[in-house]
């Protein structure tokens, strides 16, 4: 009998950031690595990943890192996996494109001769388990279905996945395999859950390129499409849809998104015509109506760039009157705000905006409909619903009770949950340390909740810095205090307050420098709590307060 451990460092009780760990005996396999962006509040923050202690803990049993598609949520945060963690790394040829590029930024390149690409077909045998791979269906070609064959049942993991019957050959889901591995008996199953909330119903990607040549055909001016980069099936429709509209298509940046560029060379994008790719230098000699112009990049890359448009300052590109902004991906709710005031910029420049979903639902992730298909393809003996929000799990697992599940059969775990098998029966038994580590430029994890307290504090209240020099030897203050406020109040119309602030500082310095207990910390903190105090009482805001006290321990008085 096998021993199996299902363990989510990351993708639980949360969108994006997938991470998972399955443990066949002594062999440990990793399900993804992916991170997410940072919420609005995380200010400074680039990305958020998993905590890696557990897998750099035990970093000898890992056996392979097997990738499903290549999206941020499921490769980004290889790179800082790699750097605690030597094993091979297992994807399609595309995902591993894309991987290879994810770690070469990150200095990694010495390590690509350890990625290795598979298909569907492949089968790959360690001591402790069989690991083989299913195609599926998402906006990203090459993106696979993950299967760990052990004694006790197979261990299926969905990746992120749709079905969608008029899928071209490049994103089909092979649903024969889907009925053998569920023949063959399903232990644990970790589903995609991202869109289980939804009651609506994806359309074809036939019908949403229908929408796109609609769209196009009905616009008498520019066309401006933002557009995920990483949604390499949308970009193919507004390829197509320019190409049934007798439209060129211009790239707005001066270079390629590199997702974008990648599949443009691997032949994962298709150009039905090259007359439809116009050269940025001869937009502005265009017909109007013969124009398309996309944009893309990470998330929330593309919506800026059309706020820079409106501004002009963007370098390529200008909104004008007559023009059609296009928001061809489904913005997620934390880009809501910014999609308001994006909108209203656009229409104060005298163009229109349309989002895709205006009209149709699209998602890259499975309906309702969707999920009870994949139960009913696998037949899993356990549902674990992964790749979201809490309420997300839940309503995946109210599906599931729909088709007769019962809770027993249902685990909804939270970050670094152990889920074990103990005769015959999974459960979940312990914990392991698991969480979010905060990435900002080159420091990974130096990041706490009382750096982004501050930063937050500093963004919305300001800051207020004192500074003095004072000598002990002498008793006496030699210079100040000065004061300088930004982000907080207008000086010039403040100056009551900067001198009564003066007024205490200079108190509570002759106060401490009397004592015979002097405390550099105390009486920092001192003019902290007194002038915060009193800028509360004057302005009902509370900006960080800054102490720069200095000594000028070898100043000698003119006269000695």
């Amino acid at each position: 009998m096998s021993k199996i451990q299902i363990i989510p460092l990351g993708g639980v009780r949360e969108s994006g950031k997938n991470l998972y760990a399955v443990e066949v005996n002594q062999s440990i396999f990793v399900l993804d690595c992916g991170l997410v962006y940072p919420e609005g509040e995380m200010l400074g923050i680039d990305y958020v990943i998993p905590d890696f202690s557990y897998l750099e803990e035990n970093k000898e049993r890992i056996v392979g890192i097997f990738l499903t598609h290549g999206h941020a949520d499921a490769v980004g945060a290889l790179p800082y996996l790699l750097e605690v963690v030597d094993a091979p790394v297992f994807g399609t040829e595309f995902t591993i494109a894309i991987a290879s590029i994810t770690a070469k930024a990150k200095g990694l390149g010495d390590r690509l001769e350890n990625f290795f690409k598979i298909d569907e077909k492949m089968e790959i045998e360690f001591e402790d388990a069989q690991v083989t791979f299913f195609k599926t269906t998402h906006s990203i070609p090459d993106s696979v279905g993950i299967v760990i064959h052990t004694d006790e049942g197979q261990i299926v993991y969905t990746g992120d996945f749709r079905f969608d019957a008029g899928a071209t050959p490049l994103y089909q889901t092979e649903f024969g395999r889907l009925t053998d591995i569920g023949e063959a008996g399903v232990l644990a199953l970790l589903s995609d859950s991202a869109n289980a909330e939804s009651s609506f119903e994806n359309v074809s990607d036939l019908r949403v390129l229908d929408e796109i040549v609609e769209t196009f055909s009905n616009a008498d001016g520019r066309v401006i499409v933002a557009c995920i980069g990483s949604n390499i099936s949308r970009i193919q429709q507004v390829m197509d849809a320019a190409y049934h509209t007798n439209r060129k298509i211009f790239f707005s940046g001066t270079e390629l998104y590199d997702i974008v560029d990648t599949a443009l060379k691997m032949d994962k994008i298709k150009i039905p015509s090259r007359r439809i790719l116009g050269q940025i230098k001869q937009l502005n000699t265009t017909p109007d109506e013969e124009v398309v112009i996309l944009e893309t990049g990470d998330v929330g890359e593309p919506l800026k760039a059309v706020e820079a448009m409106c501004r002009g300052q963007h370098r390529q590109v200008k909104i004008k009157e007559g023009d059609l902004v296009y928001i061809a991906s489904t913005p997620s709710l934390a880009f809501e705000t910014t999609m308001a005031r994006i909108k209203d910029q656009v229409y104060r420049c005298g163009a229109t905006v349309q989002e895709i979903t205006d009209h149709i639902s699209t998602s890259g992730h499975a309906s309702q409909t969707d999920l009870k298909l994949m139960l009913n393809f696998l037949k899993p003996k356990y549902l674990i619903p992964v790749n979201g929000e809490y309420r997300m799990q839940n309503a995946h697992a109210v599906l599931a009770r729909q088709l007769g599940y019962k809770d027993e059969q249902l685990l909804l775990p939270a970050l670094g949950d152990v889920i074990e098998l103990h005769q015959g029966v999974l459960q979940i038994t312990k914990q392991v340390e698991a969480g979010d580590v905060l990435v900002d430029g080159i420091g990974v994890g130096d990041i706490g909740s009382v750096v982004l307290r501050d930063r937050r504090i500093l963004s919305e209240e300001g800051i207020f810095i004192v500074v003095a020099t004072i000598s002990r030897r002498l008793g006496r203050v030699l210079v100040g205090p000065q004061i300088t406020s930004r982000g907080f109040i207008y000086v010039k119309e403040n100056i009551e307050i900067l001198q009564t602030c003066s007024t205490m500082t200079l108190d509570t310095l002759d106060k401490h420098l009397a004592s015979d207990n002097f405390d550099w910390n105390e009486l920092k903190q001192d003019i902290r709590d007194q002038i915060g105090r009193y800028l509360y009482q004057e302005t009902k805001r509370r900006p960080v307060v800054l102490p720069i006290i200095m000594e000028a321990s070898s100043y000698q008085m003119p006269n000695e």
